[in-house]
């Protein structure tokens, strides 16, 4: 290891979260007390204006008791898809690094699926493997504090990155350029190979399905991601040897589903077969092609709808509602009003009164287009 990782050495973080610890340490830091966070409006003419979505926290949302139950259902009728496809992508980075790795999830979405990949490889492969959750932020970068603490604790682990599903690809791509600029600094090569359970953007080589369907970890804001806010970086908040910050919503304990998601799909492990000729464990990595197919697709629609900012087009079903809970969108597109699969994606349209429009032949279940202000 290069000797420029040791210059300084990074404090061990606070306890933060309502995972149990040994299923995720959180390397980022408690900002409870320090920031407010900003309405809807407020926060997107910022944005829009030449803000930073890392500077500023959205109000959460509060789902109604009809959506609530409808992520009780999506996750009692989708445990076992979801399940399948954490084998899938576990095997894959088992078979790609070996037993000798760090799994790092990237906050908060990635934060839910890396916890279920620790378990998988826990229960399935007798593998107790370090899990950490950082912090990456488009037109930041990763946070490398925590990769330095990381290297510091672990100095001979490989480190996988883990993270819920791809939209346009724009965090593979933020993860690719951290990497070389962390290698550039430190002297030291991390791998970019980002694992995530659904690829349907077609931008990564590491996923458990290209399937756009609903992981229902997507449904909510920190009440499934252990309680914790979006990450922020602000440097009136964050010191130089700082994890990026994040607030931690203890407030929030009886809505929180966390745990109630993870028990639910690790539940099903037992039942899946594990044959070693699967999907995960042969030859299709090698053979796995990153076409970027979805951002293709994105570019046309952004010269259809006058779209003058490709960040504003948010494809799949996980960023599409992540707009509705978080951004103020002009309208969503659908593949087919009839799909099974954005029944909360028309509710949670409907609640906020969004036009829902279709649109034939999507790569994606769905798409969501920010409304310019």
């Amino acid at each position: 290891m290069n000797d420029k990782l040791y210059i300084s050495r990074i404090s061990d973080p606070l306890p933060m979260g309502s995972y149990n610890p040994n299923d995720v340490i959180f390397l980022l830091k408690n900002l409870n007390g320090l920031i407010a966070e900003t309405d809807l409006e407020t926060r997107e003419k910022r944005i829009q204006s030449g803000g930073h979505y890392s500077e500023m926290l959205p109000i959460e949302y509060e789902p109604t008791e009809e959506y609530l139950e409808l992520f009780h259902q999506t996750l009692h009728e989708s445990a076992s898809k979801v399940a399948e496809a954490v084998r899938v992508v576990s095997e894959l980075i088992l078979k790609r690094n070996g037993p000798k790795m760090v799994l790092v999830s990237l906050a908060r979405a990635g934060t839910p699926i890396g916890v279920l990949i620790k378990r998988y490889l826990l229960e399935v492969h007798d593998l107790d493997l370090p899990h950490y959750s950082i912090s990456i932020i488009r037109g930041k970068g990763i946070d490398e504090n925590a990769i330095l603490y990381i290297l510091q604790n672990h100095p001979d682990a490989k480190i996988q990155f883990i993270d819920g599903w791809t939209g346009k690809g724009a965090i593979t791509s933020v993860l690719s350029q951290a990497c070389t600029e962390f290698k550039a600094k430190y002297g030291y090569q991390l791998d970019p190979d980002l694992a995530v359970l659904a690829d349907p953007g077609y931008c990564v080589k590491t996923f458990g399905t290209r399937e756009d369907f609903l992981i229902p970890s997507a449904c909510l804001n920190s009440t499934v991601s252990g309680l914790v806010s979006r990450t922020v970086f602000r440097t009136d908040l964050i010191g130089v040897h700082d994890f990026h910050g994040a607030r931690f919503y203890e407030e929030l304990r009886k809505e929180e589903v966390s745990n109630l998601f993870v028990d639910t799909i690790s539940a099903k492990f037992k039942e899946l077969e594990l044959e070693s000729q699967t999907p995960g464990c042969n030859d299709v990595y090698d053979n796995v092609e990153v076409t970027w197919q979805g951002l293709k697709e994105l570019m046309v629609i952004k010269e259809k709808f006058g779209v003058d900012d490709i960040n504003f087009i948010k494809p799949g079903i996980g960023e599409t509602t992540r707009v509705l809970l978080r951004r103020i969108p002009e309208r969503i597109l659908v593949d087919n009003m009839e799909n099974p699969k954005l029944q909360h994606i028309l509710l949670l349209s409907k609640d906020k009164g969004v036009l829902v429009e279709e649109y034939p032949d999507l790569t994606y279940s769905c798409c969501g287009i920010v409304k310019r202000l």
